[in-house]
């Protein structure tokens, strides 16, 4: 995935931005994802009883989703997440007639996420979220709206020569507590020297400081952290499986659910699916949209 000097150089004054809580470029942020919200539907009606009803009539609902993920969920200062995640969110929520002020987020790290769902803290998560078998016990999954690959991210020249998976044992490689590629690696390269955080952000400052050897996540978390930091990171840059993102919501709302992959399906048609992804990742990775996954209606 490329990354070219130009959007880097705006990864890093987000990253900047998350860190340090600056607000020098707020008014200028808060301007362009205004510009790049989608529309809000006015004249919406939902079947009586159902989530979306309750949703629309209430005018406000709570997002589950990423604070410290350049391109897919990263606060701004305003302290509202911006990203592909973030934009996939909106767009869902303006289908229900609902404005993007009238979201409230709420920070689902890889390990909270099931439970955020199931005790009704959040309406939906949308946090580069993997949909698998075992998740799908708990929860149910709109989507998938994108597919992501495990990767490994080193420090700049790969100096201790990390080709793949297969050579990190031995390695400490630091990854994040409930997440889907922590549990690749511990089931499928055992021999690696697995390191948990709460939050890839805290893997990235591992890898500076030389506590680990090497961050392992989905490429397109790790290609927004190495836009943060290029002259400290680099990706390897060989997926090694793929990670289809679902919306999670709760288990048994079909209808909700229905809706979702409607509103998924109609925005990959109509572009809005691919604007977003341009003024997010996209812009981040260098890379035009790509095809969008085919919705799994199971």
């Amino acid at each position: 995935m490329r990354i070219t000097r130009h959007v880097a150089a705006l990864a890093v004054l987000s990253a900047g931005v998350m860190l340090s809580g600056c607000s020098s470029d707020a008014g200028n942020q808060a301007e362009q994802a205004a510009s790049n919200a989608p529309a809000v539907e006015t004249a919406v009606e939902f079947p009586a009883g159902s989530t979306m009803a309750r949703l629309s009539d209430a005018g406000k609902i709570t997002i589950g989703t990423k604070f410290d993920q350049p391109g897919f969920g990263l606060l701004n200062p305003d302290k509202v997440p911006e990203g592909f995640d973030a934009s996939v969110a909106t767009l869902i929520a303006g289908k229900l007639g609902i404005e993007p002020s009238d979201i409230t987020w709420v920070e689902t790290v890889s390990a909270n996420r099931e439970s955020a769902i199931t005790e009704g803290r959040v309406d939906m998560v949308v946090a580069t979220y993997t949909i698998n078998d075992k998740r799908k016990q708990l929860i149910d999954f709109a989507g998938p709206y994108y597919e992501a690959g495990q990767d490994i991210m080193v420090k700049k020249g790969n100096p201790l020569a990390i080709t793949g998976p297969d050579a990190l044992a031995g390695k400490n490689v630091c990854s994040v507590e409930g997440s889907t590629p922590a549990e690749n690696i511990r089931t499928k390269y055992p021999e690696a020297k697995l390191t948990l955080f709460d939050v890839y952000s805290k893997c990235a400052d591992a890898l500076t400081n030389g506590q680990v050897d090497a961050v392992t996540t989905d490429n397109v978390i790790l290609t927004g952290l190495v836009a943060g930091n290029p002259d400290g990171f680099e990706l390897v840059g060989k997926p090694f499986t793929k990670e289809p993102y679902g919306i999670g919501i709760k288990k048994g709302d079909d209808d909700f659910r229905t809706f979702i992959n409607d509103t998924l399906e109609a925005s990959f048609e109509d572009g809005s699916w691919a604007k977003a992804w341009d003024a997010t990742a996209g812009a981040i990775s260098g890379t035009p949209a790509p095809t969008p996954p085919t919705v799994d209606r199971y």
